[in-house]
């Protein structure tokens, strides 16, 4: 946007910049910079929760290891089920998980059987107990059932030499219960990636300090804390780092020679960032400083030394939309994680969304239903990139492409979850 009468320079007003990438883009160059950490660690399974594989798990035994029932009910052979009558059969014995029935079944017998216990010889059907009649030592099974039924065959969910958990997978309570039923005690997992963090910003205080006029609370610093404990990296938090050369200079040289990943917030907008990029100049190199979306434009990434560096908007919901969108996933993939976008979907929009084309745009909002009680997707109130309510009212993002110009309420629009983003 040009003011009349004076030459103006593109801001985060504008609805496009010729100079800032689209987030593919930037995905694609942050891609072709990282790489997986090296370095493994081996520790017990119950401490593996949230880790990442570095190699495959291949199961070393049939799960199940045997042949059982998948309801308490009665074992008998699948070819005496009766096809157009009632047929009585007699009760031979009881088979629990753990005490097997030892003998065969006969013609005409069945065996009472539990949940998981071991299918006896001659039987390969399971009658639920909710579906007989008791006639004294026999029960009465009438027609509708079929050979097979309520039957877990050995092997039935891994067999041997199958891979169970495969390489660059986030561990999950559902993995460690598999790994479990593999008898596996330990597994070697990524080391832990290393990420130093620090604000910049003379107006910054820490809590506990007396706010003075034009002074705000560090908040960004607690919300990066969060988002990083919940990936598992090892936090080095350097607090408030002064906005002057040669402190922020040290603060880069510091944080780099401890950590894989260097994070700062705020001091990368224009008017604020020729100390960093002279810094960056220096000690590494910028990928690049702007990116084509909203909020979150002023996005700075390279390298600081040996470390990759991620320069976050000062602005709070901007740290966590761009931390989301690019950080997080970065990490992830440098951990050793393959699976790292989150899901999309469509949703109706609830509510109209006003927008320009030319960036793409991430509406805070909440998944909910609307007036029929359909699923809906509603905007949590104002979307400035300081007020950071709306994403603690948010349960996901609306996504909004560059392309579009506005959406009107029953609108399909695309939708990520948080829950997906770790």
């Amino acid at each position: 946007m040009n003011t009349p009468g004076i030459q103006t320079q593109p801001s985060c007003a504008d609805s496009t910049d010729r100079d800032s990438l689209s987030v593919e883009e930037a995905r694609g160059r942050i891609e072709a910079l990282i790489r997986p950490v090296a370095g493994f660690e081996k520790v017990a399974i119950r401490s593996a929760l949230g880790r990442i594989l570095t190699e495959n798990i291949v199961s070393n035994i049939d799960v199940p290891s045997h042949t059982n029932s998948a309801m308490d009910g009665y074992a008998l052979a699948g070819s005496e089920l009766p096809e157009s009558d009632v047929k009585a059969f007699e009760v031979v014995g009881t088979a629990w998980a753990g005490r097997p029935y030892e003998d065969s079944i006969g013609a005409g017998e069945c065996v009472r059987i539990m949940t998981g216990a071991s299918m006896p010889r001659g039987s390969d059907t399971v009658v639920m107990q909710e579906q007989v009649e008791q006639d004294g030592g026999a029960v009465r099974i009438g027609t509708g059932h079929r050979p097979g039924q309520n039957v877990r065959e050995a092997g039935e969910d891994l067999s041997v030499g199958e891979v169970a958990i495969p390489k660059g997978k986030r561990i999950t309570p559902a993995e460690l219960g598999l790994l479990a039923s593999l008898g596996m005690a330990e597994l070697k997992i990524s080391r832990r990636l290393r990420v130093a963090f620090f604000s910049t910003g003379d107006e910054l205080r820490s809590i506990g300090e007396s706010l003075r006029e034009g002074d705000v609370y560090d908040s960004n610093r607690y919300t990066l804390y969060g988002m990083l404990t919940r990936l598992g990296v090892e936090i080095i938090d350097m607090g408030v780092v002064p906005d002057t050369r040669e402190a922020l200079r040290e603060g880069f040289r510091d944080a780099a020679r401890n950590a894989d990943v260097v994070i700062t917030t705020g001091g990368v907008s224009v008017g604020e960032a020729d100390f960093v990029k002279e810094i960056l100049a220096e000690l590494g190199e910028v990928g690049f400083w702007k990116i084509a979306i909203k909020p979150g434009r002023p996005l700075a990434f390279g390298k600081v030394l040996d470390g990759v560096f991620f320069g976050l908007p000062g602005n709070p919901v901007a740290v966590m939309v761009t931390f989301y969108q690019f950080v997080q996933p970065a990490l992830r993939h440098m951990m050793g994680e393959t699976h790292i976008r989150p899901a999309r979907f469509k949703a109706p929009s609830g509510t109209r969304l006003n927008k320009r084309a030319g960036r793409t745009e991430f509406v805070r909002a909440h998944l909910g239903t609307d007036e029929s009680g359909q699923m809906a997707v509603h905007k949590t109130g104002f979307q400035g990139s300081g007020i950071l309510s709306s994403m603690s009212r948010a349960d996901c993002f609306i996504v909004l492409p560059p392309e579009c110009a506005g959406v009107e309420p029953g609108e399909q629009v695309d939708v990520e979850v948080f829950e997906g983003m770790v």
